[in-house]
């Protein structure tokens, strides 16, 4: 089967790549992961979280070629932080953690048809459903050793850059962890509750929590996508409404026309107005709007 030729290519190093191994490894990662492990082998996405339910780290969990070895991958979330919320936790399981993360090198794969493709022939590495946009997109891992002998494989594919990544992912309102949501957050804020909770596989880490949102809670935050004109400001960044704090902006893009910029802000429910102006200063000029966003 051909390279799909309407595919954006993205390489890139992941923030971490762990193998979890042992006779215990795939019940302790269903008692600490959000998502259900049983789910699939293609890669299940999901988050590790405190015990008060705000989120650690983000990761796609995928199982290895023997029972008991998984493979836990993250774009954004470092190796460090998720191994230190996985040995925290590793009492008298028969658990390993190894951060593999050095060795292995990352090529996202945009487009309709590269499912198909990465699984036409056999290839070296692993991959899985990714999360760059709401269309089809794919993440192929490999060793760096092995790197060079697949990239003819994607020869004269165009490449997008970790900008348009960005843009790409802030469009779909797809949050990065820990940029978007992080240790002080709530998953539901950036409308995880969908992706990356199961409510019905049983206990894990913040799991309290997530059952009492979704009986009877309601979030005070929420992800909003955002415009504005000029280069992308720097972010975290502060967000204002007639002289209020209203949130903060998390993450920026150039937008694609390269006139201004898109974004995802954290804003407080009761005090944010979505058909106000937003600013970047208390004093600062209104050159901000709210924009849809369906997450």
């Amino acid at each position: 089967m051909n390279f799909p030729p309407s595919t954006t290519i993205h390489r890139y190093r992941p923030a971490a790549w762990l193998r979890v191994s042992g006779p215990d490894a795939a019940e302790f990662l269903q008692g600490q992961f959000t998502n259900d492990l049983r789910a699939g082998t293609d890669g299940v996405y999901g988050l590790w979280l405190d015990q008060k339910g705000k989120v650690v780290a983000d990761s796609f969990v995928q199982r290895g070629a023997a029972p008991d070895e998984f493979w836990i991958g993250s774009y954004f979330s470092p190796a460090a932080v998720l191994v230190r919320r996985l040995e925290d936790y590793i009492i008298a399981d028969d658990v390993t953690v190894e951060d593999q993360t050095a060795g292995w090198t990352g090529v996202s794969l945009l487009g309709a048809g590269t499912g198909a493709w990465l699984a036409a022939a056999p290839r070296a590495g692993r991959w899985f459903r990714g999360r760059r946009e709401r269309g089809e997109n794919w993440e192929w891992l490999l060793p760096l050793g092995e790197a060079e002998t697949a990239s003819p494989a994607w020869a004269g594919a165009r490449e997008g850059g970790a900008a348009e990544l960005a843009r790409r992912r802030i469009l779909a309102g797809i949050p990065a962890v820990p940029a978007d949501l992080g240790p002080a957050d709530l998953p539901n804020e950036g409308g995880l509750e969908t992706d990356a909770i199961s409510f019905t596989k049983g206990c894990y880490l913040g799991q309290e929590v997530m059952a009492r949102l979704k009986s009877k809670g309601r979030i005070r935050r929420r992800l909003q996508r955002v415009t504005g004109g000029g280069p992308p400001p720097a972010a975290p960044a502060a967000l204002w409404q007639g002289g209020a704090r209203v949130g903060e902006l998390r993450s920026a893009a150039a937008d694609e026309a390269g006139a201004g910029f898109v974004g995802l802000a954290l804003v407080t429910l009761a005090t944010f107005r979505p058909e106000a102006p937003l600013a970047l200063g208390a004093d600062g000029p209104p050159t901000l709007a709210a924009a849809p966003l369906s997450i």
